[in-house]
This record gives C-alpha cells, sequence and structure tokens, in this order.
C-alpha cells in the first residue's frame, strides 16, 4: 500500500517516488523536520537542495541551494579526465566553472595516492562557497571569472583543463525542467545566444594556460558539440567528439597541438 509520504511525492510529479521518499526519510531526524524537507520537495525544491548533498561519481558532494546540482551524465568528463590524467606523473588540473566541487571532488578521489595538483575556478560567489567546503584540504578554489581567476604561476603550465561551461541557448532556459530554471544559478545555464559564448572563451583562453599538447575537456550537449570542436579546432586543438548513450552524455576532448 502507497504510504502518504509517496503519494505526496507522486502527486508533485516526482518520477523516483519511493527513491525520494526514502531519501527524506533518512535525511530527517524528526517528523517535524521530515514534514519541512516535504514541503520544500513538494514546492518544487530539486531534492539535492533538500538533502543538501548530490551523489557524484560514488561522492556525497555538499549541495546548498542557489548552486548548480552535478549531472550523472558529466562522469563521463571525469572518465576522459582520468584516462589522461593517469598517463602523467604529477599532473596539473583545473575544474572551471566548478559549481559544487563535484568534478575536482571525483578527480581527487579517482587520482588518490598519485601527485596531482588540484584547482577549482568559478566566477559565482555561492559557487566558490561550495566548493571550499567540498574540496578542503584536496584543491585551491579561486573566484573570478574563468581562467582569470587562476593564480599566474600556472600560466603555460595545466596538464588537463576540465569545464562544465553553461551551454544552455538564452531562449531556451525558459524551457528547462522548472527545478532548473527556477531553483539553479542562471550564470551555470546560459550559455548566450546558441549557448557556446562560454565555450568560446574557453577555447580562446585556454592555450596560454596548458602546457605543450595540454588538454581542454568540456562537458556539453549533443548538439553543441559540433561547432565547439570547430571552436577549438580554430584556436589550435585537435578535436574528438565522446559520448555515452547510457548517460546520455557528451564530451569534447580538445588537445592542444604545439
Amino acid at each position: 500500500m502507497t504510504d502518504d509520504l509517496v503519494a505526496a511525492l507522486r502527486a508533485a510529479g516526482c518520477v523516483f517516488a519511493e527513491d525520494e521518499a526514502r531519501l527524506l526519510r533518512e535525511q530527517a531526524r524528526t517528523p517535524e523536520e521530515l514534514a519541512r524537507l516535504l514541503r520544500r520537495r513538494v514546492g518544487g525544491e530539486p531534492l539535492e537542495h533538500v538533502l543538501g548533498w548530490a551523489e557524484f561519481d560514488g561522492l556525497r558532494v555538499p549541495v546548498a541551494p542557489g548552486v548548480f546540482v552535478p549531472r550523472r551524465r558529466t562522469r563521463l568528463l571525469v572518465d576522459e579526465a582520468v584516462a589522461i590524467l593517469q598517463q602523467l606523473p604529477a599532473p596539473v588540473v583545473v575544474d572551471v566553472c566548478c559549481g559544487s566541487g563535484a568534478v575536482a571532488a571525483a578527480l581527487a578521489a579517482r587520482l588518490a595516492g598519485r601527485h596531482a595538483e588540484l584547482h577549482a575556478a568559478d566566477v559565482d560567489p555561492a559557487a566558490v562557497r561550495a566548493a571550499r567546503e567540498t574540496l578542503a584540504g584536496v584543491a585551491s578554489v579561486h573566484a573570478g571569472d574563468l581562467l582569470d581567476a587562476l593564480p599566474g604561476r600556472l600560466r603555460a603550465g595545466v596538464d588537463v583543463i576540465v569545464a562544465s561551461p553553461p551551454y544552455v541557448p538564452s531562449d531556451a532556459v525558459r524551457l528547462m525542467p522548472p527545478e532548473a530554471r527556477d531553483h539553479e544559478p542562471r550564470i551555470a545555464l546560459d550559455g548566450g545566444p546558441d549557448g557556446l559564448d562560454v565555450v568560446r572563451r574557453l577555447a580562446a583562453t585556454a592555450p596560454a594556460w596548458l602546457r605543450p599538447r595540454g588538454h581542454l575537456l568540456l562537458d556539453l550537449g549533443e548538439t553543441q558539440a559540433p561547432l565547439a570542436a570547430s571552436a577549438l579546432g580554430a584556436e589550435g586543438f585537435d578535436v574528438r567528439i565522446s559520448s555515452d548513450d547510457d548517460l546520455g552524455a557528451t564530451v569534447v576532448v580538445g588537445r592542444r597541438r604545439l
């Protein structure tokens, strides 16, 4: 028999109501707290914001209200980066547009025991606060606009830059699910008229920060990938596109030619 919590979640349109009910019960310490959490979820807040964490690549990453929720599909970005980084003895890695710091945290976990130097950066103060909590003792987190946030000593010394940049065309943001549209920061979603404003800026500025043969990896939508690949190619990268149908993921991988 369906209990009241599951029924309320189903009525609010939660597809995985049983799983969400279990997580809410595990999170709440009292019946009153459970009722508060349920009201927030039924009111449309993302489950991750209600719980205070998101599961990503086997980790629980803190996610506060107003911070971009890491997507499961972004695991492909981590997979592609790790495949490159495992070939390097002491890599320097930057997670730009880092949001909660989930990608950098996953990379740190996957590279445990290796001498990797990790950095993360975001322009959104809420994201920077979240990333500093997530990455305390793991990576240096910098506040600022894209790669300009990084300390100058890293210029021409980075092996891999990973990014989950905003890539939704401005006119399409209104068509996104309300959980994202109404509760995640617009700056983390809106990629400009065709969704590639930030991608083009990263393609243009990344070569100055990368070592020769260094890599820029971008977590993007399938429709943006070919145009993004062209943008990277125009800036001196050899490019390939990686996809995973099970994850619904697309990653553009660029390697600096010089």
